[in-house]
């Protein structure tokens, strides 16, 4: 399904205490698919509870460049998610961004 140069990375990020995440996964989760080469975001997946939740988050990274830490995905995350867990998404793009670089780094 995916192409050999993709990888796959994930971030996490606390939740609200009353959050369904919380009761569920006791932490956010975002899993990236990665292109190594033009460093675009393929695919995720996360650990909402809704579909439409993961739906809507897909449709802010995917497409997007992950090749340094873009300040305009926080900016989008802050302006069009209002769900509990807003800050839980936004840390887990940074964890799952500094891993990237890791794995770019080290293998690539």
């Amino acid at each position: 399904m995916y192409d050999k140069n993709t990888v796959y990375v994930i971030g996490h990020g606390k939740t609200n205490v009353d959050n369904a995440i919380t009761e569920r996964f006791k932490i956010f989760f975002i899993g990236f698919v990665i292109d190594t080469e033009n460093h675009e975001v393929v695919d995720l997946s996360c650990s909402a509870t809704i579909p439409a939740t993961q739906e809507f988050i897909a449709s802010i990274f995917v497409g997007k460049k992950f090749d340094s830490y873009h300040k305009e995905i926080e900016d989008e995350v802050t302006r069009r998610y209002f769900g509990t867990s807003q800050k839980a998404i936004i840390i887990a793009y940074k964890d799952a961004l500094k891993k990237y670089n890791e794995v770019i780094s080290k293998y690539y």
